[in-house]
């Protein structure tokens, strides 16, 4: 369990939430991850699931919820309250996942989303960490950022650049493309990406010469939002 706090039901409640973190997990896989009794992890985990703190996927898997990321940045965040907005209606137009992305270090953070309510989708739940190494997203928030790079050619980022979206096919994952943009702030600066994601066979292999006019127009409304409070 690593460093303890003393408190034993916040010690294994922490376990509980970062063994779901790591990937959606059923109660048997949060069993093996934790060592903790079947009963005790299914109460823990239910009572976080009360909480917002851990949710389940379309399987009955939990996943960290949408609480972690209010809590990480705040329900007075301007971005946030707009993702609230904006992000519904590019899901609705699209029919297909979307991501709101903050790079943090080596890792980017989906700190929104909205998914479709049925058929086959790409979730990223919210507070999961992903690799900077590969996807849409990544390429968007390296060519604007500073820091690590390295997965990308200095190319491959002017290119993204150029475009002013970025596009990948089965990088992140197996069987699935997305198109991502830019988010900036009041000053210019990028601050967020903005994906649409769904499956190769639905999406296509040129997701951004689908999507990319419809992302753009969303993060420009983003972005609006920002400059009001800006």
């Amino acid at each position: 369990m690593g460093q303890g706090s003393g408190i034993g039901v916040l010690d294994k409640a922490v376990v509980v939430l970062r063994a779901a973190a790591a990937t959606p997990c059923a109660l048997g896989e949060l069993c093996e991850r934790t060592g903790l009794p079947r009963a005790t992890a299914h109460r823990l985990a239910v009572g976080l699931e009360t909480h917002r703190l851990l949710a389940r996927d379309a399987d009955g898997r939990w996943r960290p919820g949408p609480a972690l990321g209010e809590l990480a940045h705040g329900h007075g965040d301007p971005l946030l309250a707009a993702a609230d907005e904006v992000l519904p209606e590019l899901r609705d137009l699209t029919g297909e996942s979307i991501q709101l992305y903050r790079r943090d270090g080596d890792a980017r953070v989906c700190v929104a989303a909205a998914e479709p309510s049925s058929g086959l989708r790409d979730t990223v739940p919210v507070g999961v960490r992903v690799s900077m190494a590969a996807g849409s997203g990544a390429k968007v928030l390296a060519a604007w950022s500073r820091g690590p790079a390295a997965a990308f050619s200095e190319a491959v980022l002017e290119e993204v650049r150029r475009r002013g979206w970025a596009q990948s096919v089965a990088e992140r994952e197996a069987g699935v493309a997305s198109v991502s943009a830019p988010v900036r702030d009041a000053d210019g600066t990028v601050v967020a990406a903005v994906s649409v994601s769904g499956p190769v066979d639905r999406i296509g292999r040129r997701p951004g010469a689908r999507w990319a006019d419809a992302l753009l127009t969303a993060a420009r409304r983003l972005e609006g939002r920002l400059a009001e409070v800006g």
